[in-house]
């Protein structure tokens, strides 16, 4: 007895539609495991590309530098360290001299009270220089930036947030008017741009002033950060050396500072969040050898089922090989179908999460749809074999005897 391709389809297909709710069980099991990880790498990659593309708006090739010294460097280091000696504005002026080093911008960070006529709230303050803004890659929307000079000389002026704009001057152009910041008052000389929350702060709740004026208002002669950008990533490692061994030179032989690059931060969020994913997905792949069990023990019930079938196609010639290749044909059939079913949910899915959270770019990675697929599909094989062999070991004679 010779069996083509199209006889075996077709043989399956005849014996998968004879018993629907079976076929519709292990259809929407595989569909469900295979929509789970594009579902799931979907979302993870979003996750890492708003992270990345968040990282990226620090600013181009930064050096962050923490005072005091981290044994450890990555993206914990920012929060990790204890502070032996203050950064001060004198440093600061001590890194500018380097040829390959294109902003320098210090930082001063607090919070206090914002009030204009009868309205106050609570707002971040950072105090800086007027390089904050292309270093930043920030912008305006209305006046000008802090004006360039000698960043030791305080001034009374102010950049503020769009929400700050809106919520303190409902009714009137901030640009001129004076606000008083705890017990100081700046006049406002420029809005920043709103660009929502980038991933270390809230630019639309920010207060922007001079850096000597910010030491002042909080009353510490130290620094919380010093941001600089080189010229070229090429020349950060140059630079960096030039960073310790200035910073050395002036706390007395110490190396009391942490150096951050952005490569650094980028890279260690990067295998967070790529880890993660995978993980994930594995944990979401797992469910597809639930749907593997399920497609076994049906064509196992299958089998006892079509003894007779079996016995008549054997006694027409079919051989042991022949009898495999048909069940093989069944799992693989149902497997195949529930994946392109599970892709099309799992892209639907993600499409739908998208409308919903349209700044997540969550579009599954094309290796995440294609393994997808293939463990689908090799889980069908996997868990159709030894119903298949079963059905090839039936005795022709018993079965046609057993109908």
């Amino acid at each position: 007895m010779i069996m083509n391709t199209h006889d075996s389809l077709q043989f399956s297909y005849t014996a998968i539609i004879r018993h629907p709710l079976r076929a519709v069980l292990v259809l929407l099991a595989i569909a469900i495991g295979v929509a789970s990880i594009i579902i799931m790498t979907g979302l993870g990659e979003g996750a890492r590309r708003f992270i990345l593309n968040e990282f990226s708006s620090l600013g181009t090739n930064l050096l962050i530098i923490i005072p005091g010294k981290s044994e450890t460097g990555g993206a914990m280091s920012i929060i990790s360290g204890a502070t032996t000696r203050d950064l001060t504005l004198q440093d600061t002026i001590s890194l500018q001299r380097h040829h390959q080093i294109k902003r320098v911008a210090p930082i001063v960070f607090g919070a206090a009270e914002a009030s204009w006529q009868q309205r106050s709230r609570e707002v971040t303050i950072i105090g800086s220089t007027s390089e904050l803004l292309a270093l930043r890659h920030w912008s305006l929307s209305q006046g000008v930036f802090l004006p360039e000079g000698e960043m030791t000389r305080a001034s009374a002026v102010s950049i503020i947030g769009t929400k700050i704009a809106s919520e303190l001057f409902p009714q009137t152009n901030p640009v001129g008017q004076k606000i008083r910041i705890g017990d100081r008052k700046f006049r406002v000389i420029g809005v920043l741009a709103s660009k929502g929350r980038s991933i270390d702060i809230d630019t639309q709740n920010l207060i922007i002033i001079p850096v000597a004026s910010a030491q002042h208002l909080f009353n510490t002669p130290g620094l919380f950060r010093i941001l600089i950008e080189t010229r070229s990533r090429e020349s950060q490692k140059q630079v960096k050396t030039f960073i310790i061994n200035t910073i050395k030179a002036r706390h007395q032989n110490e190396e009391d500072i942490t150096i951050i690059s952005q490569d650094a931060l980028l890279g260690t969020f990067d295998q967070i969040l790529t880890a993660l994913t995978l993980t994930i997905t594995g944990i979401a792949a797992i469910s597809l050898s639930v749907a593997g069990i399920l497609i076994m023990n049906i064509m196992l019930i299958t089998v006892s089922q079509r003894t007779a079938e079996i016995g008549l196609l054997k006694a027409l010639g079919a051989s042991r090989h022949q009898i495999q290749i048909l069940f093989i044909t069944d799992a693989l059939l149902l497997a195949t179908t529930g994946a392109i079913l599970g892709i099309l949910l799992g892209q639907g899915s993600n499409l739908i999460i998208h409308h919903f959270l349209p700044t997540l770019n969550n579009s599954a990675p094309l290796w995440s749809i294609v393994t997808a697929f293939l463990v689908a599909v090799f889980t069908g094989l996997l868990f159709g074999v030894i119903p298949a062999r079963r059905a090839a070991d039936l005795n022709p004679i018993q079965s046609l005897a057993h109908h």
